[in-house]
């Protein structure tokens, strides 16, 4: 999840463009992608 994050940073990625982009299942950075969506009050999960 790390390595997600530090990627994100790197380019400024917004939590909208982590939401849109592809994550392994089932990962820790699949949770980051979750919290992006829920920031945007569109969750997979609830």
């Amino acid at each position: 999840m790390i390595a997600e994050v530090g990627f994100a940073m790197e380019n400024n990625a917004t939590s909208e463009d982590i939401a849109r982009s592809c994550h392994g299942h089932p990962t820790l950075s699949e949770a980051l992608k979750e919290a992006c969506l829920g920031a945007h009050f569109k969750c997979l999960h609830m």
